[in-house]
């Protein structure tokens, strides 16, 4: 087991809008607990090494608190998220690069924030520049590239790092499509290495292509989890379902 989620609950503060000052202060003094909404509620799935899921719903369901959670950046309010292994995240496009930064000062520094030592770095450096196909444009300030060569940066430096669990949050919808080949035949020699696939993609087409299994989610509970043609198929079946 690679991933587990047992009863998980997380939930946020519903911020109402700006407040003055006194106004806090009134709402501090008077006890108002905050309305609170829940982005998960009760979830519980497991994922087995080798096993690429899918995480499918509509805006606001929870799929991207799901995967923050597995990657560690939040903790679950209620029940427990266990995980086994590396985990290299594509959670938003450019996390962790500086625009004031060349490419190469990027990948070398996003790779340290995704555990490689630096001599792990410099050998891998060749080959996370040679497939994001950026080329010379390696040398030059991150402000300088245009989205696509950004996600094509990303997604080289997290693929090339050698993790045993992949995070994909929408990141293949950017991009042309020669590049979406290359990543797909990627994420595909990734998978039969025995490697963990996790991805959000609204894309039905693309999640058939990289996914066995896939969970739906609808206001952060778990409505339906199985082979990725019968819960996409529910899905779509649904008059709720639309973004």
């Amino acid at each position: 087991m690679v991933i587990e989620f047992s009863n998980v609950s997380k939930s946020f503060h519903r911020h109402a809008g700006k407040m003055l000052l006194r106004n806090h202060l009134l709402q501090m003094l008077r006890r108002v607990r905050e309305e609170r909404f829940f982005a998960l509620k009760h979830v519980s799935f497991t994922l087995q090494r080798g096993e690429s899921l899918a995480v499918i719903g509509r805006n606001g369901a929870g799929k991207s608190t799901l995967l923050g959670l597995v990657a560690g950046l939040a903790k679950p309010d209620e029940g427990r998220v266990t995980v086994n292994g590396h985990v290299a995240a594509l959670l938003e496009l450019g996390c962790g690069f500086h625009p004031d930064l060349t490419g190469h000062e990027n990948v070398r520094m996003n790779a340290s924030l995704l555990g490689l030592s630096r001599k792990e770095t410099d050998a891998a450096f060749d080959s996370i520049v040679d497939f994001s196909g950026i080329g010379d444009f390696i040398h030059q300030p991150l402000r300088t590239y245009s989205t696509g060569m950004i996600m094509r940066l990303a997604f080289s430096v997290a693929v090339n790092t050698n993790p045993e669990v992949l995070l994909i949050d929408e990141m293949l919808a950017v991009g042309d499509t020669a590049f979406q080949a290359k990543c797909i035949e990627k994420i595909h020699e990734f998978r039969n290495s025995g490697k963990t696939l996790l991805c959000v993609s609204h894309a039905a087409g693309m999640i058939q292509k990289l996914c066995d299994r896939a969970i739906w989610l609808d206001h952060g509970e778990l409505i339906m989890s199985g082979s990725v043609a019968e819960v996409t198929a529910a899905y779509a079946g649904c008059p709720s379902a639309a973004v």
